[in-house]
C-alpha cells in the first residue's frame, strides 16, 4: 500500500537552500513508492495566526486553509523539514502548523533538519519533537540532520560529496522508521477508532 506523506517546509527567506532537502525527501519517498507531496508554507501563504481552522464556521475558512486541512486529514504521515533560527524553529513553518490541531491527530511524524553550518539544525529539530507530540502526532526517533546544506545537496537536490553519501545512507532507516509507524497507526485506527 502506498503511503500518503506530506513533507512540510517553512522558510520564507530569499535564496532558500533548505528546499533542496525537502525536494530530496519528496523524490526519495516517491522512489520508494510513496505518494509524497511538498507543502511549502511560503506558497500556501497563510497569514500570521489569528484564528485556527477549527475556529471558522464550517465553509468559511480561507480557501488555502480549507484545502490544506483536507490534505492533512487525508495524509498517513508527515515529515517536517526545519532550518534553525537562533536555536529555534523557523517562524513560517511554526505559523503554518499552528493553524491546525485535530487534523494532525493519530498519525506519525518525522523531523529532518538542516543548516548552513556543521550543527545541521539539530537544535531546531529537537524543539520540533516536543511541538509535534503536543499537537497529537507520534514522532519517530529517527531523524535526518543535514549540514552544511550547500555541501550535501546541489541546486537540483542531488546528493554531492561525502555529505551527500551520508544523507543517502541515513535516509533508508529514516524512511523505514516512519513507514513502520505509519502502518501501525493505520492498523490501529482501523481496529479501534480514535476516542476523539
Amino acid at each position: 500500500m502506498s503511503d500518503r506523506i506530506l513533507v512540510f517546509y517553512g522558510s520564507y527567506r530569499s535564496g532558500r537552500m533548505g528546499v533542496r532537502l525537502a525536494d530530496y525527501i519528496v523524490a526519495a519517498l516517491r522512489a520508494r513508492g510513496d505518494d509524497a507531496e511538498l507543502i511549502d508554507a511560503k506558497e500556501v501563504g497563510l497569514p500570521m495566526l489569528d484564528r485556527m481552522y477549527k475556529e471558522y464556521p464550517k465553509g468559511t475558512a480561507p480557501a488555502a486553509m480549507e484545502a490544506l486541512a483536507g490534505k492533512i486529514r487525508a495524509a498517513d504521515a508527515f515529515i517536517f523539514v526545519t532550518g534553525e533560527y537562533n536555536w529555534g524553529p523557523q517562524p513560517g513553518l511554526k505559523n503554518l502548523t499552528d493553524h491546525f490541531l485535530e487534523e494532525w491527530f493519530w498519525r506519525p511524524a518525522a523531523v529532518a533538519s538542516y543548516s548552513a553550518g556543521r550543527f545541521s539544525g539539530v537544535r531546531s529539530g529537537t524543539v520540533w519533537h516536543s511541538i509535534l507530540s503536543e499537537m497529537g502526532m507520534v514522532v519517530v526517533s529517527s531523524t535526518l540532520a543535514v549540514g552544511p546544506i550547500s555541501q550535501t545537496l546541489d541546486a537540483d537536490a542531488n546528493p554531492t560529496g561525502a555529505a551527500g553519501e551520508s544523507l543517502e545512507r541515513s535516509f533508508g532507516r529514516f524512511a523505514d522508521d516512519l513507514a513502520w509507524w505509519t502502518e501501525a497507526a493505520r492498523a490501529q485506527r482501523e481496529r479501534n477508532p480514535p476516542p476523539y
